[in-house]
């Protein structure tokens, strides 16, 4: 707004025609903000009863700056929980307090504001959660957050003491297949194959091993219409996975062939296995095979594997317009996923394994062998 050369004081004998747009919002604000004296505000306030049109002004303005504080103050929080998150090391903290049960105590002396911080934000978000999905009326789900407003509620009157706070359950995240997947390790540096429709439109991601450990990733590489994506562990606390025991098969698969998945339905590990039922995916589309294997929430960006333990597509979500009709990219659209990364994306051009480990294994082997390398996707979308 431009400087303003002198402040209109607002009389019986100054109406909004005879003011100019930004002298009537400098009057408005004058009159939101209090600067108004008994007079002045007494006549204001009669000219808006008189005046239906400056009155929907003066409402909207107050509507538009009030969302201009509430933005302010949302920036302000996502600032301090940056700032809280940058000072405490996690993957640290987890070594610690797993070796040295007795430092919780310290931990506990030294964290506790920012700890409670993150406990309200995190009832706010289930809070939330519940809200949008519609089952805030869900009475053990209203039993859980009650409980744990209760478990905050003693950690803030008990300071000094050991923390008794128990995380619930995760549910909202895996379980409704809103914000998971299933993604597999194609080199052991850390490069995950997965879905694209998994990860789309996210705010960040992370995957978790069999071990129970999760790891911070980017997105390197996607493919739409095939529906492949790229990711790349980044996290510090990630080890190298040592060799891939499986590899990729370049020719495509016969029809009635075996093949099995290895993915985390509803959060959990599961294996399921089928036939390929259709060399061609829904309306002969090219890209996908048919198969019979059971697809449910979560194993999307799983691994297809064949008898030999050879991958042969991933996984895709259920398409409900057929009957146990179930989907997954071939092999060679992965590998072309892999082949397009971008040169400025990696330091080096990935080296994909070339001896398959699993072969001859019996099937409970095999998983043994690969759930290491299979890891569950977690997305957190965007508002």
């Amino acid at each position: 707004m431009p400087a303003k050369a002198e402040k209109i004081v607002f009389s019986a004998e100054i109406g909004a025609k005879n003011m100019r747009d930004e002298q009537l919002l400098e009057v408005i604000e004058r009159y939101l903000n209090g600067e108004m004296n008994a007079d002045e505000r007494k006549v204001f306030e009669q000219f808006r009863i008189e005046n239906a049109e400056v009155d929907q002004r003066v409402i909207e303005h107050q509507q538009f700056t009030g969302l201009l504080k509430q933005y302010g103050e949302r920036v302000e929080l996502e600032n301090r929980l940056n700032a809280i998150h940058q000072e405490i090391d996690v993957h640290a903290l987890t070594e610690e307090v797993i070796i040295h049960p007795s430092w919780i105590v310290q931990l506990w002396r030294d964290h506790h504001s920012k700890i409670s911080v993150a406990a309200s934000i995190a009832i706010f978000a289930i809070l939330a959660t519940l809200f949008v999905t519609g089952s805030l009326s869900n009475r053990s789900q209203y039993q859980e957050l009650r409980d744990i407003v209760k478990q905050v509620v003693d950690i803030q009157k008990h300071g000094g003491g050991h923390p008794t706070i128990t995380p619930p359950p995760v549910r909202s995240a895996v379980a409704n297949n809103k914000y998971g997947g299933t993604g597999f390790a194609i080199s052991s540096n850390g490069l995950i194959a997965t879905a694209y429709h998994v990860i789309s439109d996210n705010d960040s991601v992370y995957v978790q091993n069999v071990a129970g450990k999760s790891f911070k990733v980017k997105v390197l590489y996607t493919d739409i219409k095939a529906d492949v994506a790229i990711l790349q562990i980044t996290d510090s606390a990630f080890k190298t996975l040592g060799s891939i025991p499986y590899t990729f098969k370049r020719s495509e698969s016969d029809l009635a062939e075996n093949v099995f998945t290895y993915g985390y339905s509803q959060g959990q590990p599961m294996y399921d296995d089928g036939r390929i039922t259709a060399q061609n995916g829904l309306n002969g589309d090219s890209v996908d095979y048919q198969v019979s294997v059971p697809v449910n929430p979560g194993n999307s960006g799983g691994p297809l594997f064949d008898n030999r333990g050879d991958i042969i597509g991933m996984v895709k979500a259920r398409q409900t317009q057929m009957e146990g009709a179930h989907f997954a990219s071939k092999s060679n659209y992965i590998l072309a996923a892999i082949d397009s990364l971008a040169a400025d994306s990696l330091a080096k051009k990935p080296i994909l394994n070339t001896k398959n480990t699993l072969t001859g294994l019996s099937r409970q082997q095999q998983i043994k062998k690969l759930q290491n390398y299979v890891f569950l996707v977690k997305v957190y979308a965007k508002n």
